[in-house]
């Protein structure tokens, strides 16, 4: 299974994806939401996992982007500091089909992240 994880921060994108490849997931690394939706059209990824707030495409754009331009049924789980419920609202009427509020469990992502991919399955 491939995951696609769009993250500006550092540090939050070796964890994420350290922990996805011990998990058995081939893993692609965007750092900014126009470099994300390059990986998305060529990576084609069984699930992607996006930050809001990124360079260049917010993640609600990504989601967006996904859902209406692309047309694709990808799951997509949005990590973010902002919790703010209008900002979750909004990212579950684009499309998004988890939410995680920064700082978050590796262990919880892994466990969301293998939920999705079943009911795709």
């Amino acid at each position: 299974m491939k995951i696609l994880v769009c993250e500006d921060d550092e540090m939050v994108l070796k964890m994420v994806e350290f922990k996805l490849r011990k998990d058995g997931y081939e893993v692609q690394l965007a750092g900014d939401g126009k470099a994300a939706l390059d990986q998305i059209r060529s990576f084609q990824p069984d699930l992607i996992i996006t930050d809001i707030m990124m360079p260049y495409l917010t993640g609600l754009e990504i989601v967006h982007q996904v859902r209406k331009t692309l047309n694709l049924a990808t799951p997509i789980i949005i990590v973010s500091s902002i919790g703010l419920e209008k900002t979750v609202l909004e990212a579950f009427q684009l499309g998004a089909d988890d939410f995680i509020t920064k700082p978050f469990s590796p262990n919880e992502l892994s466990v969301r992240v293998k939920k999705l991919l079943m009911k795709t399955a």
